[in-house]
């Protein structure tokens, strides 16, 4: 794999303005490297899980105006499409790299998936490490800390609210030297995912 990280300039994409100029940016800049990436973590992601998982790269084809605040590829085990699938993310704001295991508000079984969660509460506190981070809502940066988190209120609200979504992960900050060392943040972002295995199976139970 010849994935060498994001650069400074990757993460300048974002104040560009205008949709066309931000969009070549992304298209130029950051999702031949997603390709790499997202290859890769498909391929690990296939063999630990046990079944075909595919790679989709956020195309933003719907924006017709406003320019988007961040981009992303998702590995998900539906080759059509992830939003309506439990998947995982890796993508850029203009100020941090995110690394998610997603549900989002798309998903048919969200109720369900909610109810499994809240029912698991204590597996969910053994498996995922305090320092990740959630975010209740992909569209915005903010992000709160697993271990502060009031575990049971973020998944009612995932669970009775239409819009709600639930993200867990972690972020890492545009300054950190990892983002540079292709290979050191491969191995962050696989970590990361695997640690999250058990709460992404958990879903499909």
């Amino acid at each position: 794999m010849t994935f060498t990280g994001f650069t400074e300039k990757d993460f300048h994409t974002f104040q560009l303005n205008g949709l066309a100029e931000r969009m070549t940016a992304i298209q130029e800049r950051i999702q031949p490297k997603f390709n790499q990436l997202g290859s890769a973590l498909a391929d690990d992601l296939s063999a630990l899980l046990g079944q075909e998982m595919f790679l989709h790269i956020a195309r933003h084809a719907r924006r017709k105006v406003n320019p988007p605040n961040d981009t992303w590829l998702a590995v998900a085990n539906n080759k059509r499409g992830y939003k309506q699938h439990p998947h995982f993310q890796v993508g850029l704001f203009d100020d941090h790299l995110f690394i998610w295991l997603a549900f989002i508000y798309e998903l048919p079984r969200k109720k369900e998936i909610a109810q499994t969660f809240l029912n698991q509460q204590q597996m969910l506190i053994d498996t995922i490490p305090s320092h990740y981070v959630v975010s209740l809502d992909h569209l915005k940066k903010d992000a709160e800390m697993w271990g502060e988190l009031d575990v049971e209120g973020a998944l009612e609200r995932f669970r009775d609210v239409k819009k709600a979504e639930f993200l867990i992960g972690r972020h890492i900050e545009v300054d950190d030297p990892i983002l540079t060392d292709g290979a050191a943040l491969y191995s962050l972002i696989k970590e990361t995912f695997h640690t999250l295995l058990p709460v992404y199976q958990l879903a499909y139970k």
